[in-house]
Order: structure tokens, then C-alpha cells, then sequence
């Protein structure tokens, strides 16, 4: 039988504790609007004893935002906990969230408490949250550091005073799996009164395995898993919502398990909340990178075109991308390329396409990665021009702020390769010169312009020039991340187009 795991965001939360990703009212507002409409069960809107304005944020997402509880976090004293009714009062489905930590580490150094103490409190502050309301979570903070035998002590305590969820964080991201699992089921087995509550976690990433562990707690029984977007949250973050729910999704079959996530807006509030904070994520990240339905090599690129199932276990519309992306570079395989070019609606000979394929891969070689503008300017350029009389070999050329510029071009004339050599007053100047004399153009160049393709520094130029002769003007495009070349293959281009031109006739002498 299929069960639900219920999924509790925390990303205004613990997210925005993390260092960079604090977040004002409106974005706030902005951000659980979203997350509703991702469809979470729950909200952690924030800790709004914490300051003035997380009171508020969290008042106002209570009293605005529909659909999910909306919770508020609480140590677990008075105190905070009637400041978070306040706070949380308002929503349809109002959460109080009371914490208090377990481990000996934590009694011993930060609340300087016994164990009996810690007991009385955790049941006493569970009570005075439960008057409030009848949904009342407990987390045992530090849970995974603590002795098995005390937690469960404390998780019956906080169950018998009216929690009906209990959270067992692993704090400060120290377990492993296999050992958040045995924990999991050790509780399940030995507090007699866990079917009166569900079963939580929140794994911090501190050793990278906070999605790992989450799942792991998940079979071992757990339902309901506190994570963040983009896996925000503090030191190395929290367990990534994203990741979570497409494992789910992905090994529903092996694992029986679904969540009312709306899978396709991961995406979405992936990139609203890198927008909010100006905080992206890494390109390789799973589920929303830029890079996790990204495909360069071409033995992927060719399985995929063939069929999705070779080299994707999710298609890249469940969780709102528009569609794979082939990216071009120097693993990219001649299936792919074409498909690139019918997407750009270019439908090639096999001739134009070969020399554009090899183009593009001499491209790739001197850049990281081949925009579909560098595609666009190779077969620009390509149809731009005639029948080739004039090929272009090589371009040297030296120049400095004390030495005079110097080109070196050598070209293949009607078959028979030629070179010649000039100065002039700049690099692209002296590389005109000697193609002047290799071809005996004795026209004007009548306009000269670059334009850069991409960002970056290993951009394109393209270079555009406008040839003047005998009456005739004609127009070529060269692009290359080298402005000298580029400005070569432009002037070629155009001299290509020229000799292809039908000569003008004299005109008539009159009677």
C-alpha cells in the first residue's frame, strides 16, 4: 500500500539563518507563496520570538498564505511559545514547533540541565503549547547524539502531553544512514505510545548526507521529512526538498511511497529563491542545476535523441524545465548537432553541414562551451558566401606597444596554397594588407564593425565588412574568438561574394 510522507519546508526558517540568506517581509511573502503553491503540508515561517520583524513575517504569511499549516518555532518556555501563538494564530491550520535539546553535550555545555530536568520541561512546555492548539510538533534537538534510552523517554513525555509529531533532528549532520535508520525503527519499537504521533526528521548536511539519511529515516518508518529549497540552511545546509521529493517520486515503485508535492514547481521556486537572494546553485546540481538536464557528450546527446530512458531516469518537465538541453561542445556528436540545427531552424547539405560540424568543433576546442549564437554566426557566415575561391590556412600576426604589427595569411587560391606577409597600423590592419596582396584587391574596405556573440572573455566576435570595387559593394561576416581571424574570415567572406558576382559591363557609347 502506497503511503504518504508529508513534507515540512523550513526554508524561512533554518534556510534563512544560514549566513547571505536573510530575507525581508515581502520576499518572505513572496517565497511561502510559492512553497503553497508547490503544495507542502507545512510552513515553518520562522522563529518569531526571535526579533520584531520575524514575529511579523511570520503573523503575515499566517494570515495570507493558504493551503499549508503554518508553524512557528519555540524553545520550549512559556515565553516563546505564546509569542509564537500571536504569531501563528491567524492561519487555518496553525503549528506550534517546541524544541528542546537531549544529548548530554548539549544538557551539560549550552543548558547546563539533568536529564530528570529536561524530561519534566519537554512534557510541561508540550502541554502549555497544546492549549493553543491541537497540532503541536516536539523536536528533540541534538536527537542522534543523544542515549537511545533517554530519547525515548523524552518522545513519550512529549507524546502522552499532546504532541502529534515528533521531530528526531540530526543536528548538527553527525549520523550516518545505516545508523539514522536503526534509530528510527529503535524509536518506532520502544516508545509505546509513537502511534499517536508522526514520525520526523530534519537532517542537516554537515557531512553530506543529509538526503541520505532522510530517506533512510523514511524506510525505517518515518513520515514526515523537514528539508529546505535548494537545501539551504545553517553551516553546510539542510537536506534539499528537491532531492528528496524526485527520489521519492523516481523510486516510488521500490520505496511504496508519494508526497502531494506539484513536482513541477521545484524549478520554479528553485530560481525564485536564488532570485530573492541573489544566491544561485551550483550548475551541477541535482534536480534544479543548470546543468541536471544538460547534455554535452555525444554518446549521451545520441542515446537521448533515441530514446529518453538511456541516460535520464526523469524528464526534465516534472519538475518544471522546459526540455533537455544539448549542449554543444567538443564531445558533442553529429546526431546532436543536427538536431541543434533543425531546432534553430536550419536545414543543411550534407556538405554546409559537414563543414559546419567541424567548424563547430574547432570552435569548441579554444572555448568552454559553443552558444547557440556561435552556431547561428557558423552557418551565418557559411551561407554568406560564394563559391570559395579564396580559403583561408592560417593568420600569424605580432604586435605590442612597441613593436611594429605584423600578419603572416596564408590561403588556398584556386587550389594552390599561397602566403604573404605585411605591417600595418594594428594587427587587423597588417593581416588586410597581406591579403590584398595574395588576392590583387585593389578596392575600399567601405565598412568595418565587431560585435561580441557571448559574454564571457572567451567569447565570439564577429566581425562584419563592407567591400567596395568597380561600382560593386559587397558584405561578409567572420566569426572566431580570435578578432583577428575573425576579421580575416569576414574579409574573405566578402571577396568570396565579390568574385561570384557577374562582372559589370561597360557602358554603351551613344550615337
Amino acid at each position: 500500500m502506497t503511503e504518504v510522507v508529508k513534507v515540512f519546508d523550513t526554508t524561512l526558517r533554518d534556510g534563512e539563518q544560514s549566513p547571505g540568506f536573510s530575507m525581508d517581509l515581502g520576499e518572505k511573502l513572496k517565497m511561502a507563496q510559492q512553497l503553497a503553491r508547490l503544495g507542502v503540508d507545512v510552513i515553518e515561517a520562522g522563529f518569531p520570538i526571535a526579533s520584531p520583524g520575524d514575529f511579523e513575517s511570520v503573523r503575515r504569511v499566517a494570515a495570507e498564505v493558504p493551503g499549508p499549516a503554518i508553524c512557528g518555532l519555540a524553545r520550549a518556555n512559556k515565553m516563546d511559545i505564546d509569542r509564537c501563538w500571536e504569531a501563528v494564530k491567524s492561519a487555518k491550520r496553525p503549528r506550534i514547533h517546541v524544541f528542546i535539546a537531549t544529548s548530554d553535550i548539549h544538557l551539560q555545555y549550552k543548558l547546563r540541565k539533568s536529564r530528570e530536568q529536561v524530561l519534566g520541561e519537554a512534557g510541561e512546555m508540550v502541554r502549555h503549547a497544546a492549549r493553543y492548539t491541537p497540532d503541536v510538533e516536539f523536536s528533540a534537538e541534538d536527537a542522534t547524539r543523544s542515549e537511545p534510552g533517554y530519547l525515548v523517554q523524552v518522545v513519550e513525555a512529549a507524546i502522552a502531553a499532546g504532541a502529534t509529531t515528533i521531530n528526531i533532528p540530526d543536528t548538527v549532520g553527525y549520523t550516518i544512514p545505516s545508523e539514522f535508520h536503526r534509530l528510527i525503527k529503535y524509536l518506532k519499537e520502544n516508545v509505546g505510545n509513537i502511534g499517536k504521533a508522526v514520525l520526523s526528521i530534519h537532517c542537516h548536511n554537515d557531512l553530506g548526507l543529509a538526503v541520505a539519511n532522510s530517506l533512510a529515516a523514511v524506510e525505517a518508518g518515518a513520515r514526515q521529512v523537514e528539508c529546505t529549497i535548494n537545501g539551504i540552511g545553517e553551516r553546510a545546509g539542510n537536506a534539499s526538498l528537491e532531492e528528496i521529493v524526485m527520489a521519492l517520486k523516481v523510486r516510488q515503485e521500490k520505496l511504496g511511497l508519494v508526497t502531494g508535492i506539484r513536482t513541477e514547481q521545484l524549478f520554479p521556486a528553485s530560481r525564485l529563491l536564488a532570485h530573492i537572494t541573489g544566491i544561485g546553485v551550483q550548475p551541477n546540481k541535482a534536480i534544479v542545476g543548470a546543468n541536471a538536464f544538460a547534455h554535452e557528450s555525444g554518446i549521451h546527446q545520441d542515446g537521448l535523441l533515441k530514446s529518453e530512458l538511456t541516460y535520464s531516469i526523469m524528464t526534465p518537465d516534472q519538475v518544471g524545465v522546459t526540455a533537455h538541453q544539448y549542449i554543444m561542445g567538443k564531445h558533442s556528436g553529429r546526431h546532436a548537432f543536427r538536431e541543434k540545427l533543425k531546432a534553430m531552424g536550419h536545414l543543411l547539405e550534407e556538405a554546409a553541414f559537414e563543414q559546419a560540424f567541424v567548424r563547430m568543433k574547432e570552435l569548441a576546442d579554444k572555448k568552454k562551451r559553443v552558444f547557440d549564437e556561435d552556431i547561428e554566426a557558423i552557418v551565418t557566415s557559411q551561407s554568406a558566401t560564394g563559391p570559395e575561391k579564396f580559403l583561408l590556412e592560417d593568420v600569424r600576426f605580432q604586435s605590442g606597444t612597441n613593436v611594429t604589427p605584423r600578419a603572416t595569411v596564408k590561403l588556398k587560391v584556386k587550389g594552390k596554397l599561397k602566403a604573404a606577409t605585411a605591417t600595418g597600423d594594428g594587427p587587423v590592419d597588417a593581416a588586410f594588407q597581406a591579403v590584398r596582396k595574395l588576392t590583387h584587391f585593389k578596392g575600399t574596405l567601405a565598412k568595418f564593425s565587431i560585435n561580441a556573440l557571448t559574454g564571457g572573455t572567451d567569447a565570439q566576435g564577429e566581425v562584419t565588412v563592407a567591400l567596395e570595387e568597380g561600382g560593386r559593394t559587397v558584405r561578409g561576416v567572420g566569426s572566431h574568438t580570435d578578432i583577428v581571424v575573425a576579421s580575416v574570415r569576414a574579409f574573405l567572406s566578402a571577396l568570396n561574394r565579390l568574385e561570384s558576382l557577374p562582372k559589370s559591363k561597360p557602358a554603351e557609347k551613344g550615337i
